[in-house]
């Protein structure tokens, strides 16, 4: 788990790099709120105190990621209740939780703040010189997130706004674009899933099966819609990178067998791609995976792997 923390360190670093230190402070409030909600809660329930494990840190992290820059600090803290108190020790406790906490506790925040959620959105800061070289022409004045521009905008609009698809791939990896605290840097949340396949923390499956079908099914039926049929544009965009590598690979609500890791990635990114295409919200993959974690259990049931020694008592 706090392997996991330090994997997420770079991408709040360029956060507070590109918003300011108010990442950081809503990074460090939601932090401190699920480690003493998770405290509170097993003291109350009579349960062992395992804060030091590092899962409400991660859950801490993982919320103030998915959250926009400018909301109140006090969201977090509410999240936290929800995520931890709610989301994991309510329904069983540590590997025991059936959703994503973290992820239950955005849409909960969506639910009841939904003009924050939406809208606290911040513009990057003055770094005129670095967003003049990278060719881009980010409006200083529009918070708007990519995603928000291109549904509700269309395509004329993105590119007048975030320039040509050129330079936008280039500067949407680096993370030169508004949108939640984590989500904006592609390249530094790959090199932290990488290492966590390197370190054998998440295999290959899920974060493959999810971007893969995400940009597959943007190929085939979005040509008319939000992307323009564009794969690259729809996994550089959103939580898409943020959702494949550190969220759908929760530990407690992700199959366990290989065949149901690509089957439930696959339904993560379907999902992701209808819920943006045709739902109201721009973006999709949190409730993607949300839907799916249920469905977790069933696949591992369905793939059991196959018994070669015959049971106890049996012939031989």
């Amino acid at each position: 788990m706090w392997t996991v923390v330090a994997c997420l360190v770079p991408s709040l670093l360029f956060s507070v790099f590109l918003f300011g230190l108010r990442t950081l402070i809503i990074t460090a409030v939601s932090v401190a709120s699920c480690m003493a909600v998770e405290a509170l809660t097993q003291k109350a329930l009579g349960r062992k105190v395992t804060v030091s494990d590092g899962s409400a840190a991660v859950t801490g992290m993982l919320l103030a990621f998915v959250i926009p820059p400018g909301v109140h600090y006090l969201l977090p803290v509410l999240g936290a209740v929800m995520a931890i108190y709610i989301g994991k020790h309510l329904l069983g406790g540590i590997g025991y939780n059936i959703f994503n906490p973290a992820l239950l506790a955005r849409a909960f925040l969506v639910a009841t703040f939904p003009v924050a959620m939406t809208s606290a959105w911040l513009p990057p800061l003055d770094h005129l010189a670095i967003f003049s070289y990278l060719g881009t022409t980010v409006d200083a004045v529009s918070t708007a997130t990519p995603l928000a521009v291109l549904k509700n905008q269309g395509m004329a609009a993105f590119t007048e706004q975030f320039g040509a698809l050129s330079n936008v791939y280039t500067n949407f990896f680096l993370g030169w674009r508004p949108g939640s605290i984590g989500e904006t840097s592609g390249l530094l949340i790959v090199l932290g899933g990488l290492y966590l396949l390197y370190r054998g923390y998440i295999t290959w499956h899920i974060p493959v099966s999810v971007l893969g079908s995400i940009a597959l099914l943007t190929w085939l039926f979005g040509g008319e819609g939000l992307f323009h049929g564009d794969p690259l544009l729809a996994v550089l965009s959103g939580g898409a990178l943020l959702g494949a590598f550190f969220m759908a690979n929760d530990y407690v609500t992700c199959p366990t067998n290989r065949t149901s890791q690509l089957i439930y990635g696959c339904g993560i990114g379907a999902l992701t791609v209808l819920i943006r295409l045709k739902g109201g919200y721009p973006e999709g993959i949190c409730y993607a995976i949300l839907l799916m974690n249920p469905v977790s259990p069933v696949l591992d049931n369905w793939f059991k792997p196959v018994r070669f020694a015959p049971p106890q008592g049996g012939a031989q």
